[in-house]
């Protein structure tokens, strides 16, 4: 049976639930997601007051969306391997500890855009 691919307006729809509905399970099941969104959310604002123009500004609410991001991907890896069973295998680890890696690069980005934008504005 081919199934018929939505367009337009449906797809739109669709995908935007889909992203909802993920987050919402992100927000539900995830401690590190809401932690990081605790901390990310209140620096929003300050972002734009640090940012001394458009290019700052841009790069720290970036580097801090990117936060988020990688933790919602690291989770996805997380819950893919643990769907295929408790069965310890090293490409399991590996792959989950890929992507706490990748969460550690995204905080360590963020800091040091932090850090030099604002040693930039407080020099």
């Amino acid at each position: 049976m081919i199934k018929k691919s939505r367009s337009g307006l449906q797809r739109l729809l669709d995908a935007t639930r889909y992203s909802w509905l993920g987050l919402s399970a992100a927000w539900r099941c995830e401690q590190a997601f809401r932690q990081e969104v605790y901390v990310v959310v209140p620096l929003l604002p300050v972002a734009f007051w640090l940012g001394g123009n458009a290019t700052q500004r841009a790069l720290l609410l970036f580097s801090l969306l990117l936060i988020p991001i990688v933790e919602l991907l690291n989770s996805a890896v997380e819950a893919v391997v643990d769907r295929f069973g408790q069965e310890l295998h090293p490409l399991c680890g590996q792959a989950k500890d890929m992507g706490s890696a990748a969460v550690l690069i995204a905080l360590i980005a963020a800091g040091l855009t932090w850090a030099l934008i604002a040693w930039e504005r407080f020099k």
